[in-house]
């Protein structure tokens, strides 16, 4: 089984690589970007075929490491 974590900060959580990267744009011409928050994409592969032990495991992987709780959301996406 396939899953994603999408790890982002939370809200009010400075992005300093989200400015960067906004600035950049600007720079390149891309005027109509008013915001970037930026983030990461996870990709793992389970020998788990059942969706819930699956995710079960995967938000105890997100809380002990994946994703810093106390300034990242995290969201699982699972492919059978």
């Amino acid at each position: 089984m396939k899953a994603r974590v999408h790890v982002t900060l939370k809200p009010g959580v400075l992005d300093p690589q989200g400015k960067a990267i906004h600035k950049a744009l600007s720079g390149l011409g891309f005027e109509t970007v008013e915001r970037v928050r930026q983030g990461k994409v996870i990709e793992l592969e389970l020998s788990e075929s059942d969706p819930e032990r699956a995710r079960e495991s995967l938000r105890d992987m997100c809380e002990k490491l994946l994703a810093n709780t106390v300034i990242e959301n995290y969201a699982i996406e699972l492919d059978a």
